[in-house]
């Protein structure tokens, strides 16, 4: 009885307990054993490969390009790392996949040092915006790198470097995204970052998101500190804080210019600022001002017709007076549901059912109501005597540039030969030519949208390199006509999915890219520049978000944007229907998470299950709905982000109406019966935490599992549970997992041992359900993984990376390593037989490469040591051998069908036959049948194929 009130003190204590940031030592430790999880992990040899897409690319935040040479320039990625090119962009070469993270802030080079600074965590404060772990430094080019310190910055804003002296060094530190804390400001280096000073220092909500040097003289620079406050459910993109600083002396000491007598705005409402210096005495500020604009300033020009606002405002006899036709034409306009027309609206207000206010209510959500938002937004400023005073270039508001999330951008460019030509960088980027009073958008219709990075050649006028969500684009005629530069595969998935099509399609939603489908096994290559046909294809823009694929029809699609505005796509017809729910009038909007879940019932194909706060079924294909729950989270909470909303839906294959759900305010609910009733099933987890995953299990009606992810408050503990009685109560397996947040957990359909997680730092699996996990990152960098999906008949697994596109790896022999195999001292696994071909290494050309067979020979070893293979005929000939050095685990041997020399000559004496040397000078085995021996750790292993 005693042990039993100790456990329950502590599951009380557990779930109670007040959610705390992961400290940098922890990370720091997490990283060590992640390091060491790779190289002891019985997996480490099967090999991740990635399959693109590339085209549609992912989110820059900064460009650092070669003067003299401007061919040769780096690209930093969000969260794809660091590429490098030398030939202008035509390809690509990334140089931090060994690195510990890909999360990247900023990046300065050194060019005559060939030293390369590396600010990890990204600059905008966005959603997926990932941590990094301090400064990294390459002074080779970055074919290797060192820690430099600042592990708690967690995301870097700028880096400048002297460029005279690569040790010296100043980094405006933009600090915590969702948790106040000390490493932030401005740090400065002298002695190439053996150590730093925290040269300013505002609060533990104040960093600084740029900094900005004079090219003429280097102790002239400029920081501007950012007050932010991000949480799941809310984003403060301005503050008291916020303001602009300089320094005379390299950044050691700095003095606050951005005065209430300076001409510069001050106070609660300064947001974001971002600078561009031209000389020692003129530069640029851009300013996200979230100050409210003055109604007599607002645009005039108001529409024709009813609008939203107005009835906000209009009382019950005004509203009952208004006009017929102005009515039906407002609520169809609005997509208000057929049922609510003019005549029977009038009587729901006549009758007080609902009020005039209800109608502006029903289109409000989380994302209208982010766009409604009238704050100044964007203005230029100018300085001309070194920032003592300031003056306003624009005199209109400049909109449709940052709209309401300037805290995304909030960058500006200056012509190093032209005073008066800027750029701004948002949702489009413009310029101006006169100093920033007017403006041209030069966002080319092959240029995507939200820029975040801008180089312009000071020696040749026109000559821009761009970065945007969407990668790479370069112009020579100052905007007017632009070419993409996007080989590396750096697509920021959210979601994935297959079908069983042949060859099968993989499916994904992609941060700001949209929807895009295409075969797993496409070559990625610049072939399609020639064919003009690129294999994957876009089916839907937005930020693309879930997918599901009607497995009795492929080109029936169910996917959407941000926010649950989902359709289902007929792509054979090239149609599409929205099918977002709607709530009743008088009803509070339903709460959509920005990656709103969706499911198809695998009971039923043509039943369609959504998740708002509350859980909704459609019984015909998304052509209806009914709600069958109430709300299944807490509530939601006051802010301008949809918060208190579902984010996960699974459904038991045992029992149509066993449904879970999971909320990003941390529950767990259960219906066993279609919503009849709910149960929830996270009083006992840890509390208050975005549910990123609840998977019913597919071999036992009763399992169940669930991921919670701390990301949104800076807490990386990884939290992986199951339970075997359908979360009445949770035991966690996360065990020796490192420290990363955890996305997604997938069981695999033919092995119920076998489990794997998506970490925001990589990829996991468990032979034994979670009682020890492996690392599983052959082939793919430190990335973080959103999604799993494995391809059933084929056997794979694919992994949906926020970075890194796509990933694919054959898991048949994991899903063979039981028990029985594991307890063995060496296993060699089954072959499949292979088709004889007479091309094999020759090809058509001399310029063309030969085609050539293999076979790869699986087997696993139950500790490291060196083995015998041999390849035998069916006559006992051994036509070729060699020798493998093992690890302990799984292990892939090549072979490549030829016969060694040796094996050759052995063969001839035997066989009076022409054996014909191929093209590329091996001699590949004739048709029979041949055994694969394999011998050593005291134990001979033998399996045979045939060559048809």
């Amino acid at each position: 009885m005693k042990h039993f009130f100790f456990l329950l003190l502590a599951s009380i204590s557990i779930a109670s307990a007040q959610i705390q940031p992961t400290s940098s030592q922890q990370i720091d430790a997490s990283l060590k054993a992640k390091k060491a999880m790779d190289a002891n992990s019985l997996v480490k040899n099967i090999p991740l490969k990635n399959i693109g897409p590339s085209v549609m690319s992912g989110r820059v935040v900064d460009l650092a390009v070669n003067e003299d040479n401007p061919t040769e320039y780096y690209v930093a990625y969000a969260s794809g790392g660091l590429w490098y090119t030398n030939n202008n962009g035509n390809s690509f070469t990334p140089i931090m996949d060994d690195t510990e993270t890909q999360n990247l802030g900023d990046i300065a080079v050194h060019w005559q040092s060939g030293t390369i600074w590396v600010g990890t965590g990204e600059n905008n404060s966005s959603r997926s915006s990932y941590a990094g772990i301090g400064i990294l430094k390459s002074t080779d080019k970055g074919k290797s790198w060192q820690h430099m310190g600042l592990p708690d910055s967690h995301h870097i804003g700028r880096i400048i470097v002297n460029p005279n002296n690569a040790n010296e060094v100043t980094v405006g530190v933009l600090g915590h995204l969702y948790t106040p804390n000390k490493e932030r400001g401005i740090y400065k280096t002298t002695d190439g970052g053996k150590t730093w000073k925290n040269t300013l220092y505002i609060d533990e909500n104040t960093g600084i998101i740029d900094v900005a040097v004079s090219p003429n003289n280097f102790n002239i620079q400029y920081a501007a500190a950012w007050q932010k406050d991000r949480k799941a459910w809310n984003f403060s993109g301005n503050g008291e804080g916020s303001g602009i600083y300089k320094s005379t002396d390299a950044g050691t000491t700095w003095t606050k210019i951005s005065t209430p007598t300076s001409g510069f705005p001050t106070g609660d409402g300064v947001g974001r600022i971002g600078l561009a210096v031209f000389d020692d005495n003129t530069l640029y500020a851009v300013h996200d001002n979230q100050y409210r604009r003055e109604k007599s300033k607002e645009k005039k020009d108001k529409p024709s017709g009813l609008t939203k606002d107005d009835f906000k405002s209009l009382s019950k006899q005004q509203f009952l007076d208004l006009n017929d036709k102005d009515l039906n034409e407002f609520l169809k306009t609005n997509n208000f549901h057929e049922k609510y027309r003019a005549a029977n609206v009038k009587q729901m207000v006549r009758s007080n059912v609902v009020q005039p206010t209800d109608l502006a209510l029903y289109l409000e959500d989380a994302n209208s109501m982010l766009f409604d938002t009238p704050v100044i937004g964007a203005e230029v400023y100018r300085s001309n005597d070194g920032g003592k005073s300031w003056t306003k270039q624009n005199e209109e508001y400049i909109d449709d540039l940052f709209y309401s999330y300037g805290y995304y951008f909030a960058q500006i460019n200056v012509d190093p030969n032209n005073v008066d030509a800027i750029y701004l960088a948002g949702v489009p980027i413009i310029a101006s030519k006169d100093g920033g009073k007017t403006y041209t958008s030069i966002n080319g219709v092959n240029v995507h949208a939200d820029h975040h990075a801008l180089w312009i050649n000071p020696k040749l006028s026109g000559h821009l390199i761009n970065g945007n969500d969407g990668g790479v684009n370069t112009s020579y005629d100052d905007g007017k006509n632009w070419f993409k530069n996007n080989s590396p595969t750096v697509g920021q998935f959210y979601a994935i999915a297959v079908d069983n099509e042949k060859p099968y399609n993989v499916y994904g939603g992609l941060q700001d890219n949209g929807v895009w489908m295409g075969p797993h096994n496409a070559e990625e290559n610049s072939e399609w520049h020639q064919t003009g046909q690129y294999p994957w294809t876009s089916i839907l823009g937005g930020d693309g978000m879930q997918v599901e694929i009607d497995n009795r029809n492929a080109n029936i699609v169910y996917t959407g944007y941000q926010f649950g505005n989902y359709f289902r796509i007929d792509l054979e017809q090239d149609k599409r229907k929205y099918i977002q729910p709607k709530h009743e009038l008088g009803e509070a909007p339903y709460r959509f998470n920005w990656q709103t879940p969706i499911l198809l019932s695998p009971h039923n194909q043509d039943i369609l299950y959504m998740g708002s706060n509350k859980m909704h079924r459609s019984l015909n294909k998304g052509d209806t709905w009914e709600t069958i729950s109430g709300d299944l989270t807490q509530g939601g909470k006051t802010g301008n982000v949809a918060y208190g909303t579902l984010t996960t839906i699974s459904e038991s294959p045992f029992k149509f109406g066993l449904i879970y759900t999971g909320s990003d305010d941390g529950l767990i609910q259960r219906t066993d019966n279609g919503g009849g009733n709910w149960v929830t099933l996270s009083k006992n987890l840890p509390q208050n935490l975005w549910v990123s995953r609840v998977i019913a299990s597919q071999h036992n009606k009763n399992r169940v599992y669930a991921t919670l992810n701390g990301y949104r408050a800076d807490d990386f503990t990884p939290y992986v549970y199951v339970s075997d009685d359908k979360g009445t109560t949770w035991k966690s397996i996360s065990n020796n997992i490192p420290t990363s947040a955890i996305n997604v957990i997938t069981e695999d359909p033919e092995n119920e041992n076998l489990l794997f997680v998506g970490t925001d730092n990589g990829l996991y699996v468990t032979l034994d359900r979670g009682a020890t996990w492996q690392s599983f990152q052959n082939g793919m960098p430190y990335v973080a993984v959103h999604d799993l999906v494995i391809q059933k008949d084929a056997k794979d697994l694919i992994v949906g990376t926020h970075g890194r596109s796509l990933y694919k790896a054959d898991i048949s022999a994991l899903q063979k390593l039981t028990d029985d195999v594991l307890n063995k001292d060496l296993h060699v696994y089954a072959l499949e037989n292979i088709k004889h071909s007479s091309r094999w290494g020759n090809s058509w050309s001399s310029w063309s490469k030969p085609r050539t067979p293999g076979l790869d020979i699986t087997f696993y070893s139950d500790s490291d040591d060196v083995y015998q293979a041999k390849i035998i005929s069916s006559d006992d000939i051994v036509v070729s051998e060699t020798e493998i050095i093992a690890n302990k685990g799984l292990n892939i041997l090549s072979y490549d069908v030829a016969f060694s020399k040796i094996g050759k000559i052995n063969y001839l004496k035997k066989h009076k036959t022409d054996l014909k040397q191929a093209d590329n000078g091996s001699t590949y085995l004739p048709k029979g049948t041949y055994t694969v021996e394999i011998k050593g750790n005291g134990t001979v292993e033998k399996v045979t194929f045939d060559i048809e």
